[in-house]
């Protein structure tokens, strides 16, 4: 498999303070198997489906406090240049480009209205083994309170094409890299509570939303949205056990008219 080509999300892994716990419950929702934590590396575990790579859990950092939460990382052939192209577009780095081992090259960032994101460059781990299979990635979009700022952000980092979704009911773009969407972004409206930060919305595929969704709930997690049919699919929103948001997706149900969409930039 070749590395993606920039700005393609390419990886996602969650932080943990219960990594066990976290373990069990995607194990039981999404089917994951997992290789062996690597110590070398914070007790980094990847998941596997079929025996491809589809994500990975790690325990914080020692020091962080930071809450659980799934990072969405996108693709770059140079993680430094990108790095600079995030502070010179009003964004901040958090993590400086950092080699790991042989497996590539990570930088964490915020766009200026403070959505957390991770940049790869890839070394001999070279993104998602399986996409939009059950227990894989299918999807991601930012959710921020400053949509014109994301829009103009990743569009100058990552070379996005920007489309906008002619809905009053939401304010939604879609990214892409010059055919399909890659990435989509929403602004969150007073329905979020003050205290939900930006954040990626990561989905993973399933192949019946509704069960995945009592599965989640028997195992501890809470719906904040959905399930609902869109032209798109059958999905909805969690947030797992640990306070961790991620979305489910069953891409093959859908229901009414694609909506218009127009171009920005």
């Amino acid at each position: 498999m070749a590395a993606e080509s920039e700005g393609t999300p390419c990886w996602a892994d969650g932080t943990f303070g219960d990594l066990e716990g976290a373990k069990r419950f995607y194990g039981e929702l999404l089917g994951w198997s997992y290789a062996d934590s690597m110590p070398e590396y914070g007790g980094y575990t990847q998941a596997y489906v079929d025996g491809k790579a589809v994500a990975a859990l790690s325990p914080p950092m020692p020091g962080q406090e930071a809450p659980s939460a799934w990072c969405l990382y996108l693709a770059t052939p140079d993680a430094a240049a990108t790095a600079g192209k995030i502070r010179e577009h009003g964004g901040q780095v958090l993590v400086e480009p950092m080699q790991v081992g042989d497996f590539g090259t990570m930088v964490l960032g915020l766009d200026p209205g403070g959505t957390p994101f991770g940049v790869w460059q890839a070394g001999s781990h070279e993104g998602f083994g399986a996409r939009t299979v059950p227990g894989a990635y299918s999807w991601a979009e930012a959710y921020t309170r400053e949509p014109e700022k994301a829009d103009a952000f990743f569009s100058a980092v990552f070379g996005y094409g920007v489309k906008h979704l002619e809905d009053d009911a939401i304010d939604f773009s879609l990214y892409d890299l010059g055919a399909d969407p890659v990435l989509g972004r929403m602004k969150m409206t007073r329905d979020f509570p003050p205290q939900v930060p930006a954040h990626m919305n990561v989905y993973f595929t399933v192949a019946d939303c509704d069960a995945a969704v009592e599965k989640a709930k028997s195992l501890g997690a809470e719906v904040r949205f959905g399930p609902m049919t869109i032209p798109y699919g059958r999905f909805a929103s969690l947030t797992d056990p640990q306070g961790a948001v991620f979305s489910v997706i069953d891409s093959t149900t859908t229901a009414g008219e694609m909506p218009k969409i127009s171009k920005v930039s």
